[in-house]
């Protein structure tokens, strides 16, 4: 396997962004579907999707800069460290910060248009399984990204040969995270956690429930039982094994002979909060809504 799908000169465009693009086409495909299934503006949502998804990639990009400090730690020119933040192609987005700034681009239009904020934004419920999965096939393909913890369990993935040369920053002993003393030749060889796959199961499972609950769920149920489980899963099942920093260091283990986790990192942290509020939405969701008359053509 290679990260570069493919190479023209000095110019490459990576898997990672291929396989990310692909997962939010598929979502945005799906969203005017739904869109038209329920009588809602199509065309409104296609316009929502496209600056939600520009917003959503900024965002994404701003909060992991924020979080992921030590990923640009070797650089020390500024305008070089400048071009590593806004370098997307090779991976490195949050997608919580995608999910802060994509919702604002729903609650601009919810001001603007008048339109009802949950009704258009529990349509991309399901896309949002769709993009988590294509952006964590990539960070698989990178090899490198949301690397796991060394760990000692059976499930624990021992990274093949083809790896060998795209995990530099995990054996660079200068990065405050790193797996060095575990490194041969620029290759991890202890078993660590597969974190990269678990972000896979969790979006296919968040894909799963979220279409279920298209079917049975308001849209404002929908919209806050995604956030909230999502927040659950990757807190829990994959951020929980990620050789992440920790924010509250509360408990690590760093050995391959241990079970590999780490309590507490700032995700973890924004989850409780996420999930608190979320909680608190359902329990006080209204009996009754208004309907809402849109301000926009056909």
């Amino acid at each position: 396997m290679d990260p570069i799908f493919i190479q023209i000169g000095s110019f490459s465009i990576a898997w990672y962004g291929v396989l990310m693009m692909a997962g939010i086409m598929g979502g945005a495909i799906l969203a005017q579907r739904l869109a038209v299934k329920k009588g809602l503006n199509a065309n409104l949502i296609s316009d929502i999707i496209f600056w939600a998804v520009i917003w959503g990639v900024i965002g994404a990009r701003v909060l992991f800069v924020m979080t992921s400090p030590e990923a640009f730690a070797g650089i020390t020119d500024p305008g070089q460290k400048f071009l590593a933040w806004v370098n997307i192609r090779t991976g490195g987005l949050s997608i919580h910060g995608g999910l802060l700034f994509g919702i604002a681009v729903f609650l601009y239009y919810q001001w603007r248009y008048k339109i009802n904020f949950y009704e258009y934004a529990s349509l991309l419920a399901p896309g949002l399984g769709l993009g988590i999965m294509g952006g964590r096939l990539g960070n698989i393909m990178n090899g490198s990204d949301t690397v796991g913890r060394p760990t000692n369990l059976p499930i624990g993935f021992v990274w093949p040969d083809w790896a060998k040369g795209f995990h530099n920053a995990m054996c660079n002993a200068n990065n405050p995270e790193n797996l060095a003393q575990y490194c041969t030749n620029g290759l991890v060889t202890v078993p660590v956690h597969f974190t990269q796959l678990y972000g896979v199961l969790i979006g296919l499972l968040i894909f799963v429930l979220a279409w279920n609950w298209m079917k049975t769920k308001t849209a404002y149920q929908v919209f806050y039982l995604t956030v909230m489980w999502y927040s659950i899963l990757r807190s829990v099942v994959e951020e929980t094994f990620r050789l992440n920093p920790l924010t509250f260091p509360v408990y690590e283990t760093t050995s391959p002979n241990e079970i590999g986790i780490g309590l507490f990192t700032l995700t973890q942290v924004a989850s409780v909060v996420l999930v608190i509020w979320c909680i608190i939405m359902l329990m006080r969701e209204p009996k009754e809504q208004k309907p809402v008359k849109e301000q926009v053509r056909a």
